[in-house]
């Protein structure tokens, strides 16, 4: 997998090129060890400070960026026994939305959640994590399946939305949307919802309606994605930066106007310097939260859904 360097993280990366230089050279020549390692305190502080005082632009970058670890990723580090299941029953399968039955410290849950690809081959095949209606449509299927036998839901959302293609709109894009949502409403199991890079617009709306929704502390969520706002506003898509900003994409700026609840920490430097550390988060996380809401009867957890969903921009 090739290291994608975003423009704010050069002088992070000039740093890492002279470290990697001095190591080649240590290999004859032992008294560089110190240097390297006072490099590499240097380079830790740096990336601690830069990453500290990142704009909302900035995170959205993060967010989108292409070393970031997917669903299929993290399923693989927080869950056992992955079942995949496919299909929605009516056109095909969507393999830009996965799911399926797995184990979480031995309790079955059903995992949904967006997977974007890696390689030019699995992006294509995956649409670039833009589902299209059938993706939906298998979604809500697992969903109800997942009621049938009470199974906590987890969703992981990271989509820049769903496909705008003609062929989802002649198969009922819209509709299949707003099915979820209505379906999420009154599901009758707990639903958890993660947001684990970019949360865009209905596509993430989908999967988005829970009893706990979390964010990582990088990732973002937005009713549009910042180039499309700015098109619409200013006419003008270079405008993306003020338009995050205006928009309050971010998740310090989420948790505070009640869209989420809780931001799981990312490793210094985003989720993509470490996927072992970013799971284990998550799945601390996923584990308080399925114990807090065991503690709540179905019907109060129904219209505590119900409540935070009315509550959203009161």
């Amino acid at each position: 997998m090739s290291i994608t360097i975003l423009d704010f993280e050069r002088p992070i990366a000039e740093v890492s090129s002279k470290i990697e230089a001095l190591q080649l050279a240590a290999d004859n020549n032992p008294e560089l060890l110190p240097q390297i390692d006072k490099l590499k305190i240097q380079e830790t502080a740096l990336r601690k400070k830069i990453y500290s005082n990142l704009t909302t632009w900035q995170k959205v970058q993060v967010a989108r960026h292409p070393n970031r670890p997917h669903t299929l990723d993290f399923i693989k580090r927080i869950f056992d026994e992955f079942e995949e299941l496919h299909g929605d029953r009516q056109f095909g399968d969507d393999a830009s939305l996965v799911g399926g039955i797995a184990k979480l410290e031995g309790m079955p849950v059903m995992i949904i959640g967006h997977e974007k690809g890696r390689g030019t081959d699995e992006k294509v095949k995956r649409n670039f994590g833009m589902p299209q209606p059938e993706g939906y449509r298998k979604a809500k299927r697992l969903m109800q399946l997942a009621e049938r036998f009470n199974l906590p839901v987890i969703t992981f959302i990271d989509t820049a939305g769903a496909y705008p293609g003609i062929e989802g709109e002649e198969r009922g894009q819209s509709e299949a949307i707003a099915r979820n949502l209505a379906v999420m409403s009154s599901l009758n199991t707990k639903i958890i919802v993660v947001v684990t890079g970019e949360g865009g617009s209905g596509g993430a709306l989908a999967l988005g309606v829970g009893d706990h929704v979390s964010i990582l502390e990088y990732g973002t969520y937005a009713v549009a994605s910042p180039e499309a706002c700015a098109s619409i506003v200013w006419r003008d898509a270079g405008k993306a930066a003020d338009a995050a900003e205006a928009m309050r994409v971010g998740a310090s700026d989420l948790i505070k106007i009640g869209i989420v609840d809780e931001i799981i920490p990312e490793p210094t430097g985003g989720a993509h310097q470490d996927f072992d550390e970013t799971s284990a988060n998550i799945k601390t996380s996923l584990l308080l939260t399925i114990a807090e809401l065991s503690k709540i009867t179905s019907e109060n957890l129904l219209a505590r859904r119900y409540k935070r969903l009315l509550s959203i921009g009161a």
